[in-house]
């Protein structure tokens, strides 16, 4: 990734949710890949994560759980990004969550979920697909 493909994302840890150590990681792998990376910590709100990935002006979102809240608290995110005026902002998502409950995710507008396993390469990957698509689509 070249200086002027830096990308900004933001990960977050909605809900009660206070195992962040998976986010962490996370956060730590695309910030040596080049990303610029901000961490909101733990126990945000969706509509703090929103106001953050807004005000940070981030091209991605990547959220985790942990606490098996992933199908209310991924969806309420995406809501108040498109509430907040972010709805282009794409939101990823990571954590221990049921193969079946990916389908689900992908239909409330989550745009890749991770799940326990997933090589780092490939996460990378889909974070710079998204970003650059959002990067590409705010220049138009």
């Amino acid at each position: 990734m070249t200086d002027k493909d830096k990308y900004r994302v933001l990960i977050g840890k909605p809900g009660l949710d206070g195992h962040d150590r998976g986010a962490k990681f996370i956060a730590r792998a695309l910030r040596d890949a080049g990303f610029e990376v901000i961490y909101t910590g733990i126990r945000r709100t969706p509509d703090e994560i929103a106001a953050a990935a807004i005000q940070e002006d981030v091209h991605a979102v990547g959220l985790s759980s942990m606490s098996g809240a992933h199908l209310r608290l991924f969806p309420a995110v995406v809501e108040a990004l498109q509430k907040a005026g972010g709805g282009d902002i794409p939101v990823l998502g990571g954590g221990i969550i049921p193969e079946e409950d990916i389908p689900v995710l992908e239909e409330a507008g989550i745009r890749a979920v991770f799940t326990p396993g997933t090589p780092i390469d490939t996460i990378i990957d889909a974070f710079a697909r998204a970003s650059k698509e959002q990067q590409a689509q705010r220049s138009q």
